[in-house]
């Protein structure tokens, strides 16, 4: 029996294989490293501020190269892994990721300069862990499970903001073992030496006898048992003018969907907790507690966009989940306006990031399926760096809209009303704009 199907029907027909879940472990370790990594060095800038008497400019620039890093990452690394594989990069993005991490431990005093440019260095690294991993796993996997599969590398991210406040609790004011346990991601290059290259890319290099070397290992069989290996085109090099010039509507709907998504759910995120604590009085302790609360409804709202989206469909579950968390930006718009209290205002919050940052679970497995096999880390690398821009523009906005300066903010609620009715649009319109993406739902990646 396994002799009559091919290659691509062996893996849609059996269960998962350890092999197969280690490698979607190794994508989910990944970028939970990556928001952890986030996380702490928010943290760390807000220990810093007065020891090293930085203004809101120097803190701001800090907390914005690592932004910057991230969208130079998620453009550089998409070529990258088309170019020469999804093993080879992940394993330079963590390898840079860590390198980093490890020299800002030993930052001197007052070299906010240097830590500025060292995350850059970091950003870059973590920039490229979804847009690889992604893909990576994509090509492991059967079709009808490819949505929530691949995207159980954004489903944990979550994970890395509870982790980080258990850090947070835990070491105090020692920023430098804080940054250092950024580090601990160093292990993951022992972990990606244990998985092959993505067959699709062995294939299309020519490679044949490894690619079903690959097979082999995914499916747990002999390398003569794998059946015959699905045709692989000749194709040129993927490159941005490829993107461009052959799929410039994919490119545009990954970039504005991304952009209007992680706009509309990046900056709540990231100013959240200020307008509980300053806008409500709430305390620090008390603002933790909630944002755990809120991190376990974002990982249940990307499992549940995951998993809806090969069953509703990509392009419904996108518009669905942009609808809902439009209503919660809405309700915190309404509750700020109106003075109903902060339990109204942080259901808002719940919700907008339930279903506005939960959409994540899907946005960029979808993504990637936009683009064919030459270009899909490229096309999903370029289109999602793009829009990875907000997350330098949207925290801006907002403090310009709220008031104060990037550290310390003098917050009132009074343009809380304005800022999410913007947020509320935004999510809506990202959800819009993914109904004319191409369904991909259940679509072998050979079709694509």
């Amino acid at each position: 029996m396994t002799a009559q199907l091919t290659a691509l029907q062996q893996i849609d027909s059996r269960p998962l294989t350890g092999h197969q879940k280690s490698l979607i472990g190794l994508a989910i370790v990944g970028n939970i490293s990556e928001f952890f990594d986030m996380f702490l060095i928010g943290f760390v800038v807000s220990l810093l501020t007065t020891p090293w008497r930085l203004t809101g400019t120097e803190a701001g620039i800090i907390l914005a190269c690592s932004g910057l890093g991230t969208v130079l990452g998620s453009i550089m690394w998409g070529r990258l892994a088309d170019r020469m594989g999804r093993r080879r990069t992940f394993f330079w993005c963590v390898l840079l990721f860590v390198v980093f991490t490890a020299i800002s431990v030993f930052t001197p005093d007052h070299g906010w300069i240097m830590l500025s440019v060292l995350r850059i260095g970091v950003g870059i690294g973590v920039g490229g862990l979804n847009i690889t991993s992604i893909p990576y796993v994509q090509e492991f996997v059967p079709a009808k499970q490819r949505g929530l599969l691949s995207g159980l590398a954004s489903v944990f991210i979550p994970l890395g903001l509870f982790l980080g406040s258990l850090a947070q609790k835990g070491l105090g004011d020692n920023w430098r073992a804080l940054i250092a346990l950024g580090a601990l991601p160093v292990f993951l290059l022992i972990w990606i030496r244990a998985v092959p290259e993505s067959p699709r890319f062995l294939q299309s290099h020519g490679r044949l006898e490894e690619a079903r070397h690959s097979l082999a290992w995914a499916l747990e069989i002999r390398d003569d048992e794998v059946g015959d290996l699905p045709p692989v085109e000749k194709v040129r090099t993927a490159s941005y003018s490829l993107v461009f010039s052959k799929y410039g509507k994919s490119l545009l709907i990954v970039t504005l969907g991304s952009f209007c998504f992680i706009l509309g759910s990046f900056t709540v995120q990231s100013w959240g907790q200020t307008l509980l604590e300053s806008g409500f009085s709430k305390t620090a302790g008390e603002v933790g507690t909630l944002f755990m609360i809120v991190s376990l409804a974002d990982l249940l709202g990307r499992l549940a966009s995951a998993w809806l989206a090969d069953h509703l469909g990509r392009r419904w579950t996108m518009f669905l989940f942009g609808a809902l968390g439009a209503v919660g930006c809405l309700i915190v718009a309404v509750s700020a306006h109106s003075g109903l209290g902060w339990v109204v205002f942080f259901i808002g919050i719940l919700v907008t990031m339930a279903f506005g940052d939960g959409a994540f679970g899907i946005l960029n497995a979808f993504g990637g399926e936009q683009f064919p096999n030459e270009a899909r880390s490229t096309g999903l690398g370029l289109g999602y760096g793009i829009g990875s821009t907000a997350k330098i523009f949207g925290p801006a906005l907002m403090g310009v809209m709220i008031g104060g300066n990037m550290v310390k903010q003098d917050v009132t609620l009074d343009a809380v009303f304005p800022a999410f009715i913007l947020f509320a649009a935004l999510l809506l319109v990202g959800g819009v704009i993914y109904l004319f993406a191409r369904e991909t739902k259940g679509t072998a990646l050979e079709d694509i």
